[in-house]
């Protein structure tokens, strides 16, 4: 008998000391759903980094896996000495995890870019506000920081622009599943107990109550407040008027490491409202109340608009973002006052495998990440060295990156320039715009012997092919001789010679390979087409280690670090 009242005990201390799940979504309990994701959720970090992923690694390896951590709040704090090993990849970050930006204007310079931006591998920050667009399904609505007092917006704030535009986006995408804010609504405890130690009314955001009353999440999380508070459900149609829908759970966090000990950590499964059977859905749990927000508690349009655009470009592009203002960062073409507005990159047609910040990106193969782009491990490489450049976010190809973007690859260009000549070869640059989605700048070192017969040999195997091949000035660049979405081959040879070609039609994919594993060249014809060329992961992973330690030396993106 002891001993099994010792065993109840012991699972009743288990119980207790694993983070809560929140109750699972109507949907989970029944087989319309197959896809639940396991997440978690943190409150406000403060700096403290090696907590919330210490926390976070064991949570994960006794009740995972978790597909994500969700952060909302500050990540950033006063001290933020715990950082840098996560930074310099010397400490590991255990899920991947997404963050929003600053909710106080002296976090905003641990962001390298405001956009958006992978800050170390396994952190990537979501941007301003946006939609992400998850692979697995779900829907995830995100807005950084906090209502701004005026007009005026900074890169801790937003405005009711800001409110309009995500609300536009969400219009297209009605099955929103989660929303996440840093700042809370501030009618959220209309008809259910009022959190003990803050206000929402007073500190919480009428344009935040605005925007949960208009996309109706399923879940809806918070930080700022230094509180736990699970809300009661609440529905989100009027009852007898209107068919019914889904409900709204409303969860603020604690900061990470609270002395209270108050929750800060929050587990949950869910499956994307897509994956739904409709009249599982929108069953009602015994305890939903009304909803706390309606026409005359959140805010309205101003009434006469200023005619700026405030919005921010995002770092995913599901968000149809508008051009964004300067906001105090050392970044070129930010829009500012009397300056041009941006182009903004198309977005992808379907699942991107090169944004670094898509779940389909294979991470082991990057060596190298700056500030817009960053140098990968080509997979199926015609030799071990054979890489990659990149643009972080979305862009098709050289003519439609920004000055930033454009002025970061000249750089990695000089610094594998660098490399190479050290070990006695010379870097051929090339890049295919026709039948591709993301811009994939082709970086393929040859002896210093072959690198004479580069101009021959691709001309020779153009003549052959019927494609005319253009020598173009070579002070020119590609953006002045293809206007964006034109389809196009161009190479940039170690000799100085810069060869284009207009695709038409029925351009061979692999011309560029087949040209540098010609004979004359690199003599590796097996490898013309990198399908034949795979490696393991565990491969991959190793011949990436090396080639980063040999890069260490020219890498320009570790100078700030040093």
């Amino acid at each position: 008998m002891a001993t099994e009242q010792q065993q109840q005990q012991q699972r009743r201390r288990q119980r207790h000391s694993a983070p809560r799940r929140a109750p699972p979504c109507v949907c989970l309990r029944y087989t319309a759903c197959t896809w639940p994701c396991s997440s978690l959720v943190s409150g406000d970090v403060d700096g403290n980094f090696n907590q919330l992923f210490k926390r976070v690694a064991n949570v994960n390896s006794k009740n995972g896996p978790f597909s994500m951590l969700l952060c909302v709040g500050n990540f950033f704090g006063q001290d933020n000495s715990q950082w840098l090993p996560y930074k310099r990849g010397e400490a590991k970050v255990p899920v991947p995890t997404y963050i929003l930006g600053p909710s106080s204007e002296d976090r905003a310079s641990n962001y390298p870019d405001m956009k958006g931006c992978e800050l170390c591998e396994n952190v990537i920050y979501l941007g301003p506000n946006g939609i992400y667009p998850s692979s697995s399904g779900l829907k995830m609505v995100y807005l950084s920081g906090k209502e701004a007092a005026g007009h005026a917006k900074s890169a801790s704030t937003f405005t009711f622009d800001d409110i309009s535009s995500l609300e536009t986006q969400a219009t297209a995408k009605p099955a929103i599943d989660i929303l996440l804010t840093s700042q809370w609504p501030n009618a959220v405890c209309n008809y259910a107990k009022k959190p003990e130690g803050c206000d929402p009314q007073s500190s919480g955001s009428s344009m935040i109550s605005r925007l949960a009353f208009k996309l109706r999440p399923r879940y809806h999380f918070c930080g700022t407040e230094g509180t736990y508070y699970e809300r009661l459900p609440y529905r989100n149609h009027k009852v007898l008027l209107e068919p019914p829908r889904h409900v709204t759970r409303f969860i603020g966090l604690a900061k990470v490491g609270n002395p209270e000990k108050q929750k800060w950590l929050y587990a949950f499964n869910i499956t994307p409202m897509s994956k739904c059977e409709s009249t599982e859905l929108v069953k009602q749990p015994p305890d939903v109340t009304e909803c706390p927000f309606s026409d005359s508690n959140i805010a309205r349009p101003p009434k006469q608009s200023s005619g700026k655009n405030t919005g921010g470009v995002q770092f995913f592009y599901d968000m149809d973002a508008k051009t964004g203002d300067d906001r105090g960062q050392k970044r070129k073409g930010g829009g500012g006052e009397g300056g041009e507005r941006k182009r903004l990159p198309p977005k992808p047609t379907g699942p991107c495998w090169f944004c670094l910040a898509s779940p389909e990106v294979e991470k082991h193969l990057v060596v190298s990440v700056g500030d817009y782009t960053y140098l990968a491990l080509a997979k199926g490489g015609l030799v071990s060295e054979h890489l990659l450049i990149l643009p972080i976010t979305h862009f098709q190809s050289t003519p439609d990156l920004d000055d930033d973007c454009l002025q970061e690859i000249e750089k990695f260009k000089r610094a594998l320039k660098a490399m190479f000549k050290k070990k006695g070869k010379r870097a051929v640059f090339f890049e295919r715009n026709y039948r591709s989605q993301h811009l994939q700048i082709q970086v393929v070192p040859v002896s210093d012997e072959a690198a004479l017969h580069l101009m021959e040999t691709f001309t020779n195997t153009a003549e052959s092919s019927s494609i005319e091949l253009d020598e173009i000035p070579k002070l020119s660049n590609i953006s002045q001789i293809a206007p964006p979405g034109t389809p196009y081959f161009y190479a940039e040879l170690p000799t100085g010679e810069k060869l284009f070609h207009r695709v038409k039609k029925n351009f061979p994919l692999q011309f560029g390979r087949e040209v540098l594993a010609s004979p004359p060249i690199l003599n590796v014809t097996e490898r013309i087409d990198w399908r034949e060329c795979k490696m393991s992961k565990e491969e991959e992973t190793d011949l990436r280690d090396r080639i980063r330690e040999d890069f260490r030396p020219y890498d320009f993106t570790l100078e700030d670090d040093d």
